[in-house]
């Protein structure tokens, strides 16, 4: 009986620590995916470009510290009907099993933007290789071919070199969002909020900047750069804005962390500088006669960065003045991203949402028709509260 009793616990415990190892799959025979990129060929396929990592050649240049050696990726590409089919057939050009359990970046070009991404969200949330936390970006004047292709100086994976210039751009400019596989399906599959991507460009020479040349030089060949909002309606993209207006979206999604405002001052147009920090953006639905209404109140502390003017910043009276002009040149940037996205028909705010959590009775009946019909004729009210918290090692300036 006890024989009998070992025996039966023996083979549950070899069941239960042994069942992982029947999808095991061997370092060796893997390449690893970093990034994906995926445009749209002549015909209407798929043109899927898979970023991969060259092992050896990586560790190599991390040892090294230069661009010596061989390249730390290559970048392969195959055509297909669906996203999957083309995966498949990059089998042929490969030795190993493409392996997307490290892909943090999808490249995704302007011209299958343009033309809807259902396809390409529903392939990638049924992927269990591929992280939520993956960044998409949009490829803005180039293919996403060419985007993965350009080797950079800095990070030696292109990849990891476009997530953190998103990151810390978004730290500290203020006008770029960094946006995630589960953040684009949220919004995609809200009725009352569209998505906002990063526009990505290549300055300089493309052709040149696939070459280990372009980072063994002081200023590389070409460089990838970050530029510009994408505007979605649904999965289409429909607009792009920049500047100003790039930075307005952002205030609205409360999405800045840190941005630096020139604003005029007795006749001179950028006059005085002004870092913005501890930014928070509220919404509030209000109803007139049953129609809804948004209040967006953006609050906002920092301090004086730089002045070109003669100014006494210890008087505390300017310092109003220069508080109040600071909110109104928030407010304009806010007014151009609002007239924007209402001209296009598409809510990038999540205006709907607040209406919907607000009046979820209300938002039934309108939501349907949100977009193309309420949006585009919502009053909005736009409210800045700026604070001037520090002015500085000076009080006055040099210029007098």
């Amino acid at each position: 009986m006890k024989r009998s009793i070992a025996m039966f616990v023996s083979f549950f415990v070899c069941a239960v620590l042994l069942a992982g190892c029947w999808s095991k799959k061997e370092l060796t025979d893997l390449s690893v995916v970093i990034a994906v990129g995926l445009d749209k060929t002549k015909d209407g396929r798929y043109l899927a470009s898979f970023q991969v990592v060259n092992p050896g050649n990586v560790a190599g240049a991390l040892q090294r510290g230069g661009g010596a050696g061989g390249v730390p990726i290559s970048v392969y590409t195959s055509t297909g009907d669906t996203l999957v089919e083309a995966s498949r057939k990059a089998s042929k050009k490969l030795s190993r099993i493409l392996y997307y359990a490290h892909t943090n970046l999808v490249v995704i070009s302007e011209e299958l933007a343009r033309q809807g991404l259902n396809g390409v969200f529903d392939a990638i949330e049924r992927n269990q290789e591929f992280r939520t936390t993956t960044k998409l970006v949009i490829a803005h004047g180039h293919s996403a071919k060419e985007v993965l292709s350009v080797l950079t100086p800095i990070d030696k994976i292109p990849a990891n070199q476009i997530i953190k210039t998103l990151e810390f751009s978004e730290m500290a400019l203020g006008q770029t969002i960094s946006t995630d596989v589960w953040e684009v399906i949220r919004d995609f599959t809200s009725s009352g909020k569209n998505i906002v991507l990063t526009g990505v460009v290549i300055e300089g020479n493309t052709q040149r900047g696939k070459r280990q040349t372009n980072v063994q030089s002081s200023v590389p060949d070409a460089r990838i750069s970050l530029d510009g909002l994408a505007l979605f309606k649904k999965d289409r993209l429909v607009r792009w804005v920049n500047g100003s207006t790039e930075r307005g979206v952002l205030w609205v999604l409360d999405r800045i962390k840190e941005t630096n405002i020139t604003i005029p001052w007795k006749g001179k147009k950028e006059a005085i500088g002004y870092r913005a920090m501890g930014v928070t953006t509220r919404l509030k639905v209000e109803l007139k006669n049953g129609h809804p209404s948004i209040l967006v109140h953006i609050q906002t502390e920092g301090d004086i960065s730089e002045t070109y003017v003669p100014i006494n910043l210890a008087d505390y009276r300017l310092l109003f003045q220069l508080e109040k002009a600071i909110g109104r040149d928030i407010e304009r940037e806010v007014r151009q991203a609002i007239e924007t996205a209402q001209h296009e028909k598409t809510d990038v705010f999540g205006f709907g949402e607040a209406v919907h959590r607000a009046h979820p009775r209300l938002w039934k009946r309108i939501k349907k028709e949100w977009d193309d019909r309420y949006f585009p004729h919502l009053p909005v009210t736009v409210k800045v509260d700026a604070s001037i918290r520090r002015t500085g090692l000076r009080n006055t300036p040099y210029i007098k």
